[in-house]
């Protein structure tokens, strides 16, 4: 039988496989560490046009993984979806667009909407269909210059539309494929978030045509929940995207399963010596290996092997908290949220810890190095959401040296004295920003729109309060719970 790994050796197992890169802009997917949570089966549905995902659950990962056919096949496997064997993917939008992709780039697409796409004419939809059709490669517009002409172009010639799909569709039928145009990214649309919101309606209701009137292509929209609720839905069969929607969501089980499968995956003996201890893996090929069953899905199985890296308690006993619960808990945002790449980063930063000040204590992860892992994980969740909506970090900066719970009206103060208002306007002025608030003049939506976000949480009083993920951070004081650094 196969000797357990040595505490050092998971320590080094945990720090290795969890990685240095987490973010899926620089640490793409691969076949070993592809993972394929069960709940997360739908959102590769062709026929899913709407997936729904906050930052950090996936989204990115997903949108790399169907581009590439090695990883559509483990996903088909996985999932049983043998139509992913028979689909062609295109990245119709994303980060970073330039004059080789089929898509502009965010300041590109500000100057049109300047100089080109008439505001008030609500013609947003012409802009997405020439980026269909470029990304159809229909020949007519792919040979024009640039996007100024290409957009007239479309508003020009709008039978051309119709006509490029038909001959798509039948294409794809012929060759028996379906072809999926995907689009990520969409909060690097537009600055200014009425804006991005029209966008985004529009290419819901071009999207939406796809599904309807072609029997072979479809799109598949990477969006922010908040993204999605926010666009105006008035056209016709806009219901119908809602109901065939997806959501990426990490249950514990699935953040636990997605550990011990990195675990499991990574090259070497320390990973051998993992999976020896926890039943048969299925073996797929090129040091890919696959958990058993009750080690992805089944919760005591998960307790008893994470107890084993990290001891039961989050003290000398269980007055401090379980491990197994403490931990997950103390990384959800406002709506419960959990990010994989921030309980991964969590859990590595502890194996480091725990090697660096614990290294004698008899579990690869000690619980003073898992408490102290969360100020790295709150750091790296409030980048991303500077990254991403950053009007919201913005806000939540402004509450220096106050403590939560906080009375909304004490909020209002806060940023009334630090001219929240007028720097979110100036933000909205530069194209390089992420889109801002529905309403930057409006203290008390920009609280709702925040507790909508899961950045704040209101209290059955009405106070305010910030989860620790996002707490630590920003350095916001709390009677009890996690200290801040000091």
């Amino acid at each position: 039988m196969t000797a357990p790994p040595t505490t050092d050796e998971y320590r080094t197992l945990i720090s290795r496989a969890l990685g240095a890169a987490l973010d899926a802009d620089t640490d793409g997917p691969d076949r070993q560490r592809l993972f394929t949570p069960s709940s997360h089966r739908l959102a590769l549905d062709p026929d899913v046009t709407v997936v729904r995902g906050a930052r950090g659950t996936g989204k990115t990962y997903w949108a790399k993984a169907l581009i590439d056919p090695e990883l559509r096949e483990v996903a088909a496997r996985s999932y049983m979806m043998p139509r992913l064997r028979r689909v062609r993917v295109t990245t119709a939008f994303r980060a970073g667009g330039n004059s080789e992709t089929p898509y502009p780039g965010k300041r590109k697409i500000a100057r049109l909407l300047r100089d080109v796409i008439d505001p008030d004419s609500y013609a947003y939809d012409i802009f997405w269909r020439a980026v269909v059709m470029m990304a159809l490669e229909v020949p007519q517009i792919a040979s024009l210059a640039d996007w100024p002409d290409r957009i007239r172009w479309a508003a020009a010639n709008e039978d051309a539309y119709d006509d490029a799909l038909g001959r798509a569709d039948r294409e794809a039928r012929d060759s028996g494929e379906t072809r999926v145009l995907l689009f990520d990214a969409l909060d690097h649309l537009h600055s200014d978030r009425r804006t991005a919101d029209r966008l985004v309606s529009a290419l819901f209701q071009v999207a939406l045509e796809l599904r309807l009137t072609t029997g072979a292509l479809r799109a598949k929209i990477f969006v922010r929940p908040d993204m999605y609720d926010s666009a105006p839905k008035a056209f016709a069969d806009a219901s119908k995207l809602g109901a065939n929607a997806a959501d990426l969501t990490w249950s514990r089980e699935n953040l636990y399963g997605l550990l011990f499968h990195r675990l499991g995956n990574h090259p070497g003996r320390e990973a051998e010596k993992f999976r020896a201890q926890y039943g048969t893996w299925e073996t797929q090929g090129e040091g890919r290996f696959v958990a058993p069953v009750d080690l992805i899905a089944d919760e005591k199985c998960q307790e008893r092997a994470f107890v084993a890296l990290a001891g039961s308690y989050m003290g000398t006993d269980r007055r401090k908290g379980h491990t197994f619960t403490w931990v997950p808990n103390h990384l959800q945002d406002g709506k419960g949220r959990v990010s994989p790449r921030t309980w991964l980063l969590a859990l590595r930063t502890a194996a480091d810890l725990t090697a660096e000040r614990y290294a004698t204590q008899p579990y690869p992860l000690h619980y003073e190095a898992l408490r102290e892992s969360l100020h790295e994980a709150s750091r790296v969740r409030v980048d991303e959401l500077k990254e991403d909506i950053g009007w919201a970090a913005t806000a939540i900066e402004l509450l220096e040296g106050g403590q939560v719970p906080m009375e909304p009206s004490h909020v209002r103060q806060y940023w009334a004295q630090g001219g929240l208002a007028e720097i979110l306007r100036r933000r909205g002025e530069n194209d390089d920003e992420n889109s801002g608030p529905r309403d930057a003049d409006d203290p008390f939506a920009l609280i709702e729109e925040l507790v909508e976000l899961g950045v704040l949480t209101k209290r059955t009083t009405g106070a305010l309060d910030l989860p620790d993920v996002y707490r630590l951070a920003f350095d916001i004081g709390r009677k009890g719970g996690v200290r801040r650094r000091s």
